[in-house]
């Protein structure tokens, strides 16, 4: 059974550092889908392909690497970014904390201990993105029963019905419509008068 070759995006203003990247990850496997030598190519590569992982440094040009490595996250565009930089500070470290990078890795990258490194990240990664999913589920349908829930209360109200009979025409109307309950839940909080 043959596996498909993970992505990878590198960024590093310097370009012998990526030809070295390049050839540890080719070696290894990884198909390298774009370099980048500033956070703004970065970004657009990682709009471009979604790779799996992001390789990035933290001092480039024109977009440095946190600020790149924020708006991928926001924008959800890989399962794991992995900084690779010289700077140990706290304060670095913290903000790459703060964004909800995958990895901090400093230089000189140990190459027998990067691909294992990556390898663990980007499986939690993708268990972080995985439970975020999740969340954004549920919180989905909760939010959606407390409309549709409301709507019943008003469909109550204002037509005399039992709160079975008010779930029934909610969902028949939904039916009707080809539409969701929430939509129809939506309608009837926002109609001035209910429809007899």
């Amino acid at each position: 059974m043959k596996t498909e070759k993970l992505t990878v995006v590198i960024a590093d203003d310097e370009p012998i550092t990526r030809m070295d990247l390049r050839e540890l990850l080719l070696d290894s496997g990884y198909e390298v889908v774009a370099e980048a030598g500033d956070g703004f190519d970065a970004l657009e590569a990682c709009r471009k392909y979604q790779p799996d992982i992001v390789l990035m440094d933290i001092k480039m040009p024109l977009l440095d690497g946190l600020s790149a490595a924020k708006m991928i996250v926001q924008e959800d565009l890989t399962d794991a970014i992995i900084l690779l930089t010289a700077y140990r500070e706290m304060e670095f470290i913290d903000e790459a904390k703060k964004i909800g990078v995958n990895g901090y890795l400093v230089k000189p990258i140990d190459e027998k201990s990067l691909i294992p490194s990556m390898e663990v990240m980007l499986s939690k990664g993708r268990e972080i993105k995985r439970l975020r999913k999740d969340i954004q589920r549920v919180s989905s349908r909760l939010e959606n029963r407390g409309v549709i829930e409301r709507a019943k209360g008003r469909v109550m109200r204002e037509k005399g019905m039992t709160e079975e009979e008010a779930y029934i025409y909610i969902r028949n109307l939904s039916l009707q419509k080809g539409v969701s309950m929430r939509q129809i839940a939506d309608i009837i909080l926002q109609s001035k008068a209910m429809v007899r």
